[in-house]
């Protein structure tokens, strides 16, 4: 990985920064600050809803740059002098109305959660604080719920996943997390359409692209980075779309990436995926 320029860094933040809540291993944190002290650019590209992004850029010292979240839905230039020391750059937003009712049709004891941007989320029941950021509002009608487009829902339930094709027919993006979790995005999005977007602003060659991801939502970042890198406990169909992979989130494999990059090492010195 060498070459002139500087390379945008795109790092999913839960299973390749940290493993819960909003704290980064201080190897982690000094690997990061090192690649931006390099002059790279540093993007945290993530499932979590921006209320939950915003904590753990402040725990990496980011106080400008860019983040996306969830997956791909919400872009925004952090910026301390601002309101919630963020700026809006784009949300994709879509009618939650024909999600919602299949959902609720084909499994009627789904958990619902639709991401209010900066706030939190209205829900058909609580959810757990550590599945979601921000404040939570339990809806009294389920019509509530599509009041106004949305840039996510969160369906949550044994099996939901057997939702995934119907709601794809719907048209919308639908992306799972094991068998009890999906997410519903705007078609065509992905945390790869947001970070090409970024990339065009900050004018970063593609080839100078680098993405550490180890979920299933990572897929098409890896993917689409010049320089894709799964984490080592990654799904193995994950890894199959890295052109390399790295240490597993308790070898702090991220930061080896950083410090490989600041270094200038070519290839990572990474094994390529088996």
């Amino acid at each position: 990985m060498t070459g002139p320029g500087p390379y945008l860094v795109a790092l999913d933040i839960d299973g390749t920064l940290l493993d819960s809540g909003m704290d980064v291993p201080l190897v982690t944190a000094r690997a990061v600050a090192a690649a931006r002290a390099a002059g790279h650019h540093v993007v945290l590209a993530t499932g979590r809803s921006l209320t939950g992004a915003l904590p753990v850029a402040k725990s990496l010292g980011l106080d400008d740059g860019w983040v996306v979240v969830s997956n791909g839905a919400v872009t925004a230039r952090l910026a301390p002098d601002a309101p919630g020391e963020y700026v809006l750059h784009e949300q994709h937003t879509f009618d939650v109305g024909p999600v919602v009712r299949l959902a609720l049709d084909r499994i009627p004891g789904v958990r619902i959660a639709i991401e209010v941007v900066g706030w939190g989320y209205l829900v058909t029941r609580e959810f757990d604080p550590a599945e979601v950021n921000g404040e939570q509002r339990v809806v009294r009608r389920v019509d509530e719920l599509w009041a106004a487009p949305g840039t996510r829902a969160i369906l949550a339930g044994p099996d939901v996943t057997r939702l995934v094709e119907p709601l794809r027919d719907l048209g919308v993006t639908a992306t799972p997390d094991a068998q009890s979790w999906i997410d519903v995005t705007a078609p065509g999005l992905s945390k790869a359409t947001a970070l090409d977007t970024v990339r065009g602003l900050l004018r970063v060659d593609p080839a100078h692209t680098v993405a550490i991801g180890d979920g299933w939502n990572d897929r098409e970042m890896l993917a689409w980075a010049a320089h894709g890198v799964a984490m080592g406990h990654a799904p193995e169909p994950v890894k199959a779309l890295a052109k390399r992979v790295t240490g597993t989130i308790h070898e702090h494999g991220a930061a080896t990436v950083l410090h490989a990059l600041v270094e200038g090492t070519a290839s990572l010195h990474l094994p390529a995926p088996a």
